[in-house]
């Protein structure tokens, strides 16, 4: 019997049994990216947990079981004053901002749509934009006038928070100390200073779709009502699993709870909610000013994917994680070890029971890594080793793999580096010490190491 998955639960505070709305049809939705800039390491992090997430459902509920929807963000006041900046359509930078995301989360060996999504079948992974979805919004926006729960003014459609008297209950703010802490400089057109925008006016030369009833003007959508729709579009009006940056919780999450419960008239939007913890860098919070900002491309330049991503996950996801060097080059020195345990070995059919009940236990993941360690030391057990890895998205390649693909990667030729270690085997039969260190040093400078094996052969790789 497979274990029980628990997780914590933003919504209820605690760590809660998952049972699933359907358990043939298990639907979770993660907040993607803002697609106007390059996408920060801070960003990485709920994508490769949450791919974490998913990987596991498909283990325990089978891959055909799970939808996964992950939006993307390609309409807000930071994508319309970039692509004013450069001169183009929000969707000619939203475009390219959006391929090299993907490029970036599939060299971090996150799983992506066309991995697990098969023809002829409901899909696995779906990656809606909010410019495809206004039509959702504005739908939703008319339900919630017509009921009272929005009003039209000055152009603009805002969401009555008061009408909700239960709003603060995922980030456990009541909403009479939200009204006297809220501030005193508020639009003149709300009626609350809790109320937030649902649908605004367009500057001009910023992109506008037809407005909801009762608005002449074109306009465009706030940001929160964004998911609310892509997600009920794509999962239903209530679903099992809301997870994204612990910085969403309020006032985003919080408001789409808000709109799509009034919306709908459902007691929840998701039954669970996850929320990753910060990330810092070197100690200090990730600033552009600190000099300490760090995209994903930036650290794809000097570090494979898979060290990234072990890095993410030595961390519990709920943690602060520091993200430093020294990580790094530990995670590189772990996949190492792990790989040459694991060697040219296929995966064993069932993954370790030890592995899955530690994931099982909100996806503690430094648990489970420590049994892969386990499986990775003294007395190896590739087979397993593999197959618990595979879950995480290690070891996809075998040993023999991985050595080709750096080889073919460093651009080292091959036959060059086999005459040094055939030099230098020749000059350690002859005890010829010099001849020695100076083929290793040649090999050095071609950024390659070599290992001396106690059975006698010489095994190299290329360096980081």
């Amino acid at each position: 019997m497979a274990p029980m998955l628990r997780l914590y639960n933003t919504l209820t505070g605690a760590k809660d049994t998952f049972g699933p709305i359907d358990p043939a049809h298990i639907r979770i939705y993660a907040c993607g990216p803002t697609v106007y800039d390059a996408a920060h390491i801070g960003n990485a992090r709920p994508i490769i947990v949450f791919d974490l997430l998913f990987r596991l459902l498909r283990h325990l509920y089978g891959p055909a079981h799970v939808t996964y929807a992950r939006n993307v963000t390609d309409v807000d006041d930071k994508i319309n004053a970039r692509a004013a900046e450069r001169g183009i359509t929000i969707r000619e930078l939203t475009d390219g901002t959006l391929a090299q995301f993907h490029r970036d989360v599939r060299d971090l060996g996150v799983l992506m749509p066309d991995d697990v999504n098969v023809v002829g079948e409901r899909p696995r992974f779906v990656e809606p934009r909010a410019t495809d979805h206004i039509a959702e919004m504005v739908a939703m926006i008319e339900a919630l006038v017509r009921t009272g729960h929005a009003y039209v003014a000055e152009g603009h459609v805002l969401f009555d928070v008061p009408s909700m008297p239960d709003y603060g209950g995922l980030s456990k703010r009541p909403l009479d100390e939200m009204e006297s802490g809220a501030r005193v400089e508020v639009a003149p057109y709300k009626r609350s200073p809790l109320d937030f925008v649902l649908w605004k006016p367009s500057k001009p030369g910023e992109p506008s779709w037809s407005s909801p009833a009762g608005i002449a003007e074109p306009g465009r959508p706030g940001w929160h009502i964004e998911c609310s729709a892509m997600s009920a579009k794509h999962l239903g009006q209530t679903f099992d699993i809301h997870a994204g940056g612990i910085d969403l919780i309020f006032p985003h999450h919080e408001n789409e709870v808000a709109q799509s419960r009034c919306c709908f008239g459902t007691p929840v939007m998701a039954n669970v909610w996850l929320h990753n913890g910060f990330l810092q860098v070197e100690g200090e919070k990730m600033s552009k000013s600190l000099g300490n900002f760090v995209t994903i491309r930036d650290v794809l330049k000097d570090w494979p994917g898979e060290v990234v991503r072990l890095t993410m996950l030595k961390t519990h996801y709920r943690q602060p994680i520091d993200w430093t060097l020294r990580g790094l080059e530990e995670s590189s020195r772990v996949l190492e070890r792990w790989y040459n345990a694991a060697g040219d070995e296929p995966a064993a059919h069932a993954v370790p029971g030890a592995v899955v009940e530690a994931l099982c236990d909100d996806l503690n993941t430094p648990a489970a890594i420590n049994e892969l360690h386990r499986l990775g030391g003294a007395d190896a057990q590739p087979a397993a080793l593999r197959a618990g890895a595979n879950l995480f998205g290690f070891l996809i390649r075998t040993r023999s793999e991985r050595a080709t693909a750096q080889v073919a990667a460093s651009g080292v030729d091959v036959a060059v580096v086999e005459a040094l270690i055939a030099e230098r085997r020749t000059a350690r039969a002859a005890k010829d010490w010099a001849a020695s260190d100076r083929a290793r040093n040649a090999l050095t400078a071609l950024g390659v190491a070599v290992k001396d094996n106690k059975d006698g052969t010489t095994t190299w790789t290329v360096a980081r």
